[in-house]
């Protein structure tokens, strides 16, 4: 099954503008797809490539680099090495998993001024520490990021293109779907919530007659990858990193949905999981969601580090990381879940879900919470808040999720006449048809990717 991806227009693009003078760093979550849409891209856009895998690539390979000096021998053993012959400026030459072997990274900028050849390098956790501490990061490099399929690419995945272009129309077009229509659309977001964006759950379902089950198995090999992963991190922080990732469904389950860090251990600080929450991070496994202390002067600028959300990158994985092999074998998991009927849990993976989706398009995750005195309690509680991200004319676009039908608006009412002066527009995600009221539009799930269109 091949399943298109946006990235690939973005490696055109790429090809056609960087003519050979940067290398194109593509950085992703382990099992992303990564090294199949570059191979793809090599196979079709070049007349020749080679793909070198640092997770495999003998030492005759790694040997090679001392040879940088003379990159004619340096070209003539990869040719030789892999079986390929390389032609000047036809040919692309991909360093997949680049972080396994640093040395091959800090190369590219002697590589990328010989001129003969493009290249390519993938990657995760690309910026933690022990991957760059002995290197000088070329600066010949453009960074791309790689995400889990979002909910467009699911959609055509599954055939069904021209309810993607429909869905769009209506947006636009400020009118709710055909009710039918509707429902055909909520069944196919609650399908991608629990399959999620992962490349091979996706083929795994699809080519399967979408079972759910032939998709989960596919989510749990990539979970203990990742947990193979977490423990070859730095012996210094990787049981911190382990504890945070199987906390995870621990911590979306309750109101607040904030890391609490006392429940990991009794009396930890923040200053002492800087280094696992950036192991995440950077990883792409997690997405991280900061209070902002203040709105009106920007996220970024009242960002609170001692409070902080972590979602998973790919939500289909935190139903897997959530509930046991045995919860979901016998499908009432799954049943409940595409009726609509699985109350705190259906609001945590529906939350994540929006958070992936906000990440996709390149946005950092931001929430904000007011406390009370007088309540002992939050009395304001926004999910996410999103910004025109200008920087004469700043706006907010406070971002509620609402996984039932019926809720309330109360701390999105309250919110909106606290910073009245930034508040462009607001937005509510439930499950119901399109509405457009006063300044608020409330939208259902599958439309919410037209907000950035």
């Amino acid at each position: 099954m091949d399943i298109q991806r946006k990235l690939y227009q973005d490696l055109l693009q790429w090809k056609q503008e960087a003519k050979g003078k940067k290398a194109l760093l593509i950085e992703g979550a382990r099992r992303v797809g990564k090294s199949t849409i570059v191979e793809k891209f090599g196979r079709e856009q070049y007349r020749s490539y080679i793909l070198i895998d640092f997770n495999k690539a003998p030492k005759s390979v790694k040997d090679n680099y001392e040879n940088l000096n003379e990159l004619d021998l340096f070209f003539q053993n990869l040719s030789l090495e892999y079986n390929v012959r390389l032609y000047p400026r036809e040919s692309l030459i991909i360093f997949d998993e680049i972080q396994k072997f640093p040395r091959a990274r800090e190369a590219v900028k002697y590589l990328v001024a010989d001129g003969r050849y493009d290249f390519i390098e993938t990657g995760s956790l690309i910026s933690i520490k022990e991957n760059v501490k002995d290197i000088t990061v070329p600066s010949e490099e453009r960074k791309l990021r790689m995400y889990p399929l979002d909910f467009e690419e699911f959609v055509c995945a599954m055939g069904e293109e021209l309810l993607l272009e429909y869905i769009e129309k209506c947006y636009h077009e400020e009118t709710p779907l055909e009710q039918k229509m509707h429902a055909k659309a909520m069944r196919l977001f609650r399908e991608y919530m629990l399959v999620g964006g992962m490349p091979q759950s996706v083929v795994a379902y699809a080519e399967n007659s979408r079972d759910f089950y032939a998709s989960d198995r596919e989510k749990r090999d990539i979970l203990n990858l990742y947990r193979d992963d977490i423990r070859k991190a730095s012996k210094r922080y990787n049981s911190r990193v382990s504890a945070l990732f199987e906390n995870i469904p621990g911590y979306l389950s309750t109101h607040e949905k904030k890391i609490v860090l006392s429940q990991i251990d009794e009396g930890a600080r923040y200053a002492q999981y800087d280094d696992p929450l950036f192991w995440l991070d950077d990883s792409m496994i997690c997405n991280l969601c900061y209070k902002c202390n203040d709105p009106n002067v920007g996220f970024a600028l009242s960002k609170n580090d001692t409070a902080v959300k972590c979602y998973m990158g790919d939500t289909g994985l935190l139903v897997s990381l959530a509930f046991s092999e045995n919860e979901l074998a016998d499908q009432q998991l799954y049943k409940a879940i595409m009726n609509g009927r699985l109350s705190l849990n259906e609001g945590m993976i529906y939350e994540n879900m929006i958070a992936q989706m906000i990440t996709a398009k390149g946005r950092k995750l931001y929430f904000y919470t007011r406390y009370s005195e007088e309540k002992h309690r939050n009395d304001i509680e926004i999910d996410f808040l999103l910004s025109n991200e200008s920087k004469t004319s700043f706006r907010i676009f406070p971002l509620e999720v609402k996984s039932s039908k019926n809720y309330s608006t109360t701390s999105l009412n309250d919110f909106r006449e606290l910073f009245s002066g930034r508040i462009a527009h607001s937005y509510i995600i439930h499950p119901k048809s399109y509405v457009k009221e006063d300044r608020i539009t409330k939208i259902p799930p599958y439309m919410f990717f037209c907000l950035f269109s």
